[in-house]
């Protein structure tokens, strides 16, 4: 345990026994977000009132969503936080991820679509700079890979052609789905977006490889290219 971790002692066993009663009886959705975070941080800070700790890292991040995606030096900065702490939070994005990551992969991603979204929302709705992935999936369209091409700067990360249509060919994909994230907030594709997206689909064609789709994710929602017939 670290050394802000084992500050401030705090005998909060009877307001921990009742936030683990509601839990008990009523499930997570009986508890606040502070209270699912504060209850987590009680598990690895035990001597300690975490309930203004858990407060403090919902405002910071601005919800569950962005402080399971900040990443571990951002949550260290926020005063309280160790490394104990910080490995709970963590350990719970990654259960989760694991879990819907799973859901994803159990089923052709086309019939599946609301399992993807959900795993990508998950992942990447609330990062701080911009994050690449291209999903490759076989002729039945189960996903084969994920790859995580690149991060880029708070608003551009770049995706290049030659390197996506590479990749492609060395897994042997039959199609797949490009994503990216806009830490701005908002999900619209750029004029960058959209170019880009079009080279991979005409590079992809000449080799028999189908670009399915390619999503925008942000903490207001996403955005699909073929939804909006920019493919």
């Amino acid at each position: 345990m670290s050394e802000q971790d084992e500050k401030a002692p705090h005998d909060g066993a009877g307001h921990r026994a009742r936030l683990r009663q509601k839990l008990a009886d009523n499930g997570g959705d009986a508890l606040h977000d502070h209270e699912l975070i504060e209850y987590l941080l009680a598990l690895a800070i035990p001597r300690r009132d975490t309930k203004p700790l858990a407060k403090a890292l919902l405002r910071e991040f601005g919800g569950i969503g962005g402080l399971m995606s900040a990443d571990w030096q951002a949550i260290a900065r926020v005063p309280g936080m160790g490394d104990t702490s910080i490995a709970a939070i963590k350990i719970v994005q990654a259960t989760a991820l694991r879990m819907l990551r799973n859901e994803v992969a159990a089923r052709p991603v086309l019939a599946s679509w609301q399992a993807l979204l959900d795993y990508l929302r998950a992942d990447m709705a609330h990062l701080s700079v911009e994050r690449v992935r291209v999903l490759h999936l076989n002729s039945r369209n189960m996903l084969i890979r994920d790859d995580h091409m690149g991060d880029g700067s708070i608003d551009q990360a770049a995706i290049y052609v030659r390197e996506v249509i590479k990749r492609a060919m060395e897994l042997g994909s039959a199609a797949l789905i490009l994503v990216h994230n806009h830490p701005s907030g908002d999900p619209s594709p750029s004029r960058q977006d959209i170019d880009i997206t079009r080279q991979i689909v005409e590079a992809g064609k000449r080799l028999g490889i189908n670009v399915h789709d390619h999503i925008i994710m942000a903490a207001t929602g996403h955005a699909s290219l073929r939804a909006q017939g920019l493919l």
